[in-house]
């Protein structure tokens, strides 16, 4: 069990509204702070055998504050120096005032919101323990098909509930609590001297009834005899054009990549370029045409319990569903309050940040294709042969994410409208407007993983989700 009193961490809300008032009182024209308390357990179990239980608690304040058009940031755990950090964020805005050249910071209007929320549990998380993951770990890995030969077994578990409370000098003043449930799980198969590997990450917003709606043990299971047949029986995929059907996990991976990452409006603005890359979006796009016109890609941090579900970002603005793409024409990018500012638009609450110590930055949160009006079987009619990819085991993009490649993991050939024999690692490789410009066909269903989506220097890994629909492309020139 876990015992979520706080009585010997002192840090709390009111540490984040002296902050704010301290901050104020020393010249910022704007300040916000962030209190948040974490507590996460994690369970390991490796070639059936535990690894590790990893249980921590995080607790703190960070205020951020504008001085003379220059942002400042500090953050403490120790609540004597809530003034002191206070303080040394205006001293840091000021000092990178003086270093500007003319280049201000200003934020976008936004209404000071008041406002409380929390996630709904089932089956509470706290009545449970690192011996229930590891127990339910175990039963994963049992019921793992022995006799095909799985080499490697990584299997992972977890839980995590976050409270935050979020205040600042335009009167905003924001709680919440999160919990999050998690698990991945990794593993190789082996046969006649060749293997694959896969693996699965699972996140959802809610109690520990994730583990037990999310139907684990049956999706490893079939993980891992899918690799197999695709190792015994895989023929050589063709190649040339052909018609391809994109699995929902593929389709995620994809608009997260080509859509969520180059539509981030600080990656445009340069923020990145000496990290991860800048983008092939130019801050004149919007209303350009990048696809068909069945292609609706959204990020919507308001669906609740997908993995990155908030209400309010971590600048105290109101989420809501952003159209990236709609209908196939660029529509909306992703803000924070100082992009805003810059393209002449309002934020549309994309600011997050991993935790307190960390400084909001331009994020995505649940990334998808939006459904369509075909089904399933509707998708295949009519290819004489193509290739349906349901899965994918390696993927890589350029640094301004125009051109891409995806590697199939689980993949099948399409031979008069039906599924039929596995193939090895078919290749997709194409530019980013020819993905969206050659999608004719959109699944009404839609399907999810999780992710952890790293972004910022230091590093901020965050949870997301990205999924949607599956969809098809016509005559695509596909490798092997």
């Amino acid at each position: 069990m876990v015992d979520r009193k706080e009585k010997s961490l002192k840090i709390d809300f009111d540490d984040a509204e002296r902050a704010v008032k301290k901050a104020r009182e020393k010249g910022a024209s704007y300040a916000e702070a962030r209190y948040e308390s974490t507590i996460s357990i994690t369970s390991i179990l490796k070639n059936g055998n535990p690894e590790s239980c990893l249980v921590w608690r995080t607790i703190g304040v960070s205020v951020r504050v504008l001085c003379d058009g220059a942002l400042g940031f500090a953050c403490t755990n120790i609540p004597e120096k809530v003034d002191e950090i206070a303080e040394r964020a205006v001293r840091l805005g000021f000092a990178s005032s003086n270093l500007m050249k003319g280049k201000r910071v200003v934020f976008s209007e936004n209404k000071g919101e008041v406002a409380k929320y929390k996630v709904d549990q089932k089956d509470k998380w706290n009545g449970h323990d690192a011996q229930d993951l590891l127990k339910l770990l175990k039963e994963i890995d049992k019921n793992l098909p022995k006799e095909i030969g799985i080499s490697t077994r990584y299997l992972s578990a977890g839980m995590e509930e976050k409270t935050k409370y979020y205040v600042n000098s335009e009167g905003a003043r924001i709680e919440c609590t999160i919990p999050r449930m998690k698990y991945f799980g990794a593993i190789r198969v082996k046969y006649e001297g060749e293997s694959e590997q896969s693996s699965v990450q699972l996140g959802r917003c809610e109690g520990y009834e994730f583990f037990h709606n999310s139907n684990i043990l049956d999706r490893m299971k079939d993980e891992a005899e899918s690799l197999h047949k695709v190792l015994k029986e895989g023929v050589k995929p063709p190649s040339g054009n052909l018609d391809l059907v994109l699995g929902s996990e593929v389709v995620g991976i994809a608009v997260h990549e080509s859509c969520g990452h180059p539509y981030e409006a600080d990656r445009i603005l340069g923020r990145e370029a000496a990290q991860a890359g800048e983008s092939f979006v130019t801050p004149n796009i919007l209303g350009q045409k990048i696809g068909s016109e069945v292609v609706t890609v959204i990020d919507d941090p308001t669906m609740k319990n997908n993995n990155g579900f908030y209400l309010y970002d971590d600048e105290g603005v109101k989420a809501r569903p952003r159209e990236l793409i709609k209908k196939g024409i660029i529509n909306e990018l992703l803000h924070n309050r100082a992009t805003a500012k810059v393209f002449g638009t309002a934020s549309n609450a994309s600011a997050r940040a991993l935790d307190y110590e960390y400084e909001p930055i331009v994020r995505m949160s649940n990334t998808y294709m939006k459904p369509g009006e075909y089904s399933f079987e509707e998708l295949f009619e009519g290819i004489k042969l193509g290739i349906y990819m349901k899965s994918f085991n390696e993927w890589n993009i350029d640094d301004i994410r125009y051109n891409q490649k995806y590697v199939g993991r689980e993949a099948y050939l399409i031979e008069d409208g039906k599924i039929t024999r596995p193939v090895r690692r078919p290749i997709l490789e194409l530019t980013t407007p020819k993905f969206y410009q050659s999608i004719d066909a959109v699944g009404n269903k839609s399907a999810w993983l999780a992710a952890t989506c790293g972004k910022g220097e230091p590093m901020q890994g965050i949870p997301v989700d990205h999924g949607g629909a599956p969809v098809r492309l016509r005559q695509i020139r596909l490798g092997n």
